[in-house]
């Protein structure tokens, strides 16, 4: 039986995804792909023109499957205040979680020098995605700025992800959840 396209599409992004995750775009050769997904060199380049276009479709799907994750657990929290401060904590789960490796969009941009590259727009954009979220968040707070709240508590969750990944320090989320609370207390003044 031979397969649907879009079933042979979705086969190419979920290994290039799993691929890119691990190794970097430029690790991820494409005679890697072909040998691990089992998708013919033809039927990649039939999907995807470049390599370069496959990285920024598996950042597209990574982006909306990681912001749909993420905002689910948080949500998971009651008040706004403890949908913040269980960010942490969601944070936590995936830093201790098998695979983990980082931030893919933090991971790709930095092997990307040209601000204006795709996959660096991409992963701004992603970025942007996450600061509405926690903005959207700060604003049912009573505080007097929340969008500079949202940026601070941005700055926590991404130096929590940098240090998870570089240092191995997994308890990274659980400081910058102790940061949080007292930002939080302060802006609740």
């Amino acid at each position: 039986m031979k397969k649907a396209p879009a079933d042979t599409r979705e086969k190419i992004l979920a290994t290039a995804d799993q691929l890119i995750y691990q190794n970097g775009i430029y690790a991820t050769s494409m005679d890697l792909l072909v040998k691990t997904s089992g998708v013919s060199r033809k039927s990649i380049y039939r999907y995807f023109i470049t390599k370069d276009d496959m990285a920024e479709a598996v950042l597209k799907v990574r982006d909306i499957r990681w912001m749909y994750w993420f905002r689910t657990e948080c949500d998971k929290g009651g008040t706004p205040q403890d949908r913040i401060l269980n960010m942490f904590t969601v944070l936590k789960g995936w830093f201790e979680s098998e695979g983990f490796r980082g931030c893919a969009f933090i991971n790709t941009a930095g092997e990307v020098g040209d601000p204006d590259d795709p996959v660096r727009q991409i992963a701004k954009l992603h970025k942007k995605k996450l600061l509405d979220y926690i903005f959207e968040l700060t604003e049912q707070l009573s505080t007097e700025q929340p969008f500079l709240l949202a940026k601070q508590l941005l700055v926590l969750v991404e130096g929590a992800i940098t240090m998870a990944r570089v240092m191995g320090d997994y308890s990274a989320a659980g400081s910058a959840r102790e940061v949080a609370q007292l930002l939080l207390k302060q802006a609740s003044r």
